[in-house]
């Protein structure tokens, strides 16, 4: 079985900037990193809060569940063998391999594990 660690919560919006200004002066969250207008990191202590636009959310208008696994392939399959869905089937970007998916009652996680580098 796979090591699970929770973190990162992805939040959606379709203002990134007003949405750092929220958490950064509202809450005092400090920004880690932004991704264009399209993608930000929230220092949240031993998670991470990301704010996502339609563009990068794995789930757009959802909230979803960042869990970090020494195996994506299984974890997706584990929840589809479980009574959960893949919604996005595991894959490689340009940094990590993701996988997308429904738990057994529709909450959004994104399994991921971050590529050797070369």
């Amino acid at each position: 079985m796979a090591d699970y660690d929770v973190r990162m919560i992805v939040l959606s919006t379709d203002d990134l900037d007003d949405s750092i200004a929220f958490y950064r002066d509202t809450l005092g969250f400090e920004l880690k990193f932004r991704d264009g207008t399209h993608f930000a990191a929230l220092d949240g202590g031993t998670v991470t809060l990301a704010l996502a636009t339609a563009l990068d959310h794995p789930i757009p208008g959802k909230v979803a569940v960042g869990i970090r696994t020494d195996d994506v392939d299984a974890a997706a399959k584990a929840v589809e063998d479980n009574g959960g869905a893949i919604l996005r089937a595991p894959y490689d970007d340009a940094y990590e391999r993701r996988a997308v998916v429904y738990d057994h009652m529709g909450n959004g996680l994104v399994f991921y594990s971050p590529l050797p580098k070369p």
